[in-house]
């Protein structure tokens, strides 16, 4: 399995054909407390960089961005009843949705776990 960073603050976690979207630890800091999380639904096709879903905190409301373009397969039900899952494991257990993968030359461009911390480090 290989995971991908995207300048949004999203991860992606890629095995075989499908891959895995959530938003990093950095990203639900910046949030804070979740309340909300509005997931796509099953069956959509999501083109790379589009809005996906919407994760709300108390401090604001974010989009969360297709890393790539695919479509929906499976999403985090857990969130709906628990959307603090986002902040108590952002990066396994808050997951957002899983998609097919319609082009692997569209993880060009993304980070691996280095260039994102290198990135974050940055803001």
């Amino acid at each position: 399995m290989a995971r991908y960073f995207t300048d949004e603050h999203e991860w992606i976690d890629v095995e075989g054909d499908l891959a895995t979207v959530g938003i990093t630890d950095y990203a639900q800091e910046q949030l804070g407390d979740i309340v909300f999380v509005e997931l796509p639904d099953v069956g959509t096709v999501i083109d790379k960089g589009k809005d996906a879903a919407v994760v709300e905190s108390v401090k604001a409301a974010s989009d969360v961005y297709a890393p790539i373009s695919g479509e929906i397969m499976e999403t985090n039900d857990a969130l709906e009843d628990d959307p603090a899952l986002v902040n108590t494991s952002p990066e396994e257990n808050g997951w957002f949705f899983k998609m097919t993968i319609g082009d692997k030359s569209q993880f060009e461009g993304l980070m691996d776990a280095a260039a994102y911390k290198s990135f974050c480090d940055g803001l």
